[in-house]
């Protein structure tokens, strides 16, 4: 060869080994996300800690980078926790740590200083990246973790924040407990972990669905892994990503995380890639020692609990699509039991409050737990004077997300309603009749419905106006009210009765 082209052909070699970036690292990280799950055991084989404890498990004894991350809703409502206020949660939960947890808003139903001491006892991080108490960080939580991650001469820097929803003072009772607000927070948060170097930034959040998107496009995040809404929702446009798994770990979804760096003449690059991998833990077998852990829980309960009351005739439904938009037999009961308990003209109770999400077949015997299961917050039927005006106002409050799904769905007793959902929120409630009379604006009802409400819970800030007749102090359990209904009628065979027009 012409030493002229042998020297072009080496200088054009050494040009383009110059110009070609160094070969990229691969790094792969499995993020593991379950949420809202307030009960222990399974619900017909799916589902239930031990389930989950042995999935966690699993993928803990595969090797590599694992991450289990629990973005809230874990101490409330259920039977047990009415008794120890959600401690069996967070002791089962300690078998299996997370790696990082983010309250929901459950977390809060026995007030701060009970949410302290059960936080107090989670033996893994807790992030608290918009929750403040007087101003400051909680103890015991962070705002951020960073986890890092080599392969070869590269490094991966993963941040991650941890919000829940600041609408909790209005559905829960945090108390002194604050909440920043979610976006605003999330962006300073986010571009100040990149500032230190980050290479992703992950929000563990206990947020609304379209809070998830909002932090995804507008908070500069690149993944969202979510509770609250109790979806199964896997999502990714090319550039960012969301998880949500469902609720009780009858889900959980595991993200794999393939993670590209480049370091060349043009400076460092990161590329990823997520694949879903959506477990049905119907398909898995129990941890045994959860398990075991679990049926010592529920021995306990046994005696108590399982007490025959009445025979349902008629299928019941308290499933949380239908107790949170529609009129329904179980909803109707409760609401009578509550307005024959306190002896009052007319009752309402927010659909959120009905928790058991299940469906009895006609001839299903009632027992105490199945109460309980359904009305786990320990709340008190309370007695009320309120105007027609006041009423009216609850009912128009009640209805104004309708026929979208809402825990603040009222079901009534004592009344019927129209509501047209085609007109305005606050104009929809109309032809309302009290006992086969209309409603008189300036009359005055005797109004029961639980003390959540009565405070102005779940939006009701037209209630702690009234006169409190009967307070929370002096309230019967609600379900103890609906226990002793449901025994003194015997066979429940009263259908869907027109209650609620919903247009």
């Amino acid at each position: 060869m012409p030493r002229l082209l042998t020297s072009l052909t080496l200088a054009a070699g050494m040009a383009l080994a110059a110009l070609s970036p160094a070969l990229a690292e691969k790094i792969n990280v499995t993020i593991i996300t379950a949420s809202d799950m307030d009960t222990m055991g399974d619900n017909d084989g799916r589902g239930g800690v031990a389930r989950l404890g042995a999935v966690v498990k699993g993928e803990r004894d595969k090797g590599g980078n694992v991450i289990f991350v629990f973005p809230g809703d874990l101490l409330s409502p259920s039977i047990l926790a009415g008794f120890d206020k959600g401690e069996h949660m967070v002791e089962l939960l300690n078998q299996t740590p997370p790696d990082m947890l983010t309250p929901g808003n459950h977390e809060y139903d026995f007030g701060p200083d009970v949410f302290l001491e059960r936080m107090s006892e989670a033996n893994f991080p807790k992030l608290g990246t918009n929750t403040r108490q007087n101003g400051e960080p909680i103890e015991g939580f962070t705002d951020t973790i960073v986890k890092e991650y080599k392969a070869g001469e590269e490094s991966l820097k993963v941040g991650f924040m941890g919000l829940t929803t600041d609408t909790t003072p209005t559905i829960s009772s945090p108390g002194n407990i604050t909440f920043l607000p979610m976006i605003d927070t999330a962006k300073s948060t986010a571009a100040a972990l990149r500032e230190e170097g980050v290479d992703i930034v992950v929000a563990v959040v206990h947020t609304a669905q379209q809070v998830d998107f909002d932090l995804l496009y507008q908070g500069g995040v690149d993944i969202v892994l979510s509770g609250h809404d109790h979806h199964l929702h896997v999502f990714y446009d090319g550039r960012v990503a969301l998880v949500e798994s469902k609720e009780e770990a009858e889900y959980v979804t595991m993200m794999d995380l393939e993670f590209d760096v480049t370091t060349g003449d043009r400076g460092r690059r990161v590329r990823w890639w997520p694949n879903f991998r959506i477990q049905d833990t119907a398909k898995v077998e129990p941890d045994p020692d959860l398990l075991a852990r679990v049926a010592a829980y529920e021995e306990t309960l046994s005696t108590e609990l399982d007490v025959e009351l009445g025979t349902a005739e008629i299928e019941l439904d308290t499933r949380r699509i239908s107790v949170r938009t529609v009129e329904t037999v179980f909803g109707n009961m409760v609401a009578d039991a509550m307005r024959k308990g306190v002896n009052a003209d007319i009752a309402f109770t927010n659909g959120g409050g009905i928790r058991g999400n299940k469906q009895y077949d006609a001839g299903h015997v009632l027992t105490r737990r199945d109460i309980l299961t359904e009305l786990p917050f320990g709340n008190g039927t309370v007695l009320l004077e309120a105007s027609g005006a006041q009423v009216l106002a609850a009912l128009e409050h009640g209805y104004r997300a309708a026929p979208e799904a809402s825990g603040s769905f009222l079901h009534v007793s004592g009344l019927t309603a129209e509501i047209d959902t085609s007109k305005d929120a606050g104009s929809r409630v109309s032809g309302v009749m009290v006992n086969g009379e209309p409603l008189d604006p300036s009359a005055l009802y005797k109004v029961a419905t639980n003390d959540f409400m009565a405070r102005g819970g779940d939006g009701y800030s037209m209630l702690p106006a009234t006169r409190i007749i009967i307070d929370a102090d002096s309230a019967d359990l609600m379900a103890n009210d609906v226990m002793v209904f449901v025994k003194e009628n015997g066979g429940l065979d009263t259908g869907v009765d027109g209650r609620l027009t919903i247009n």
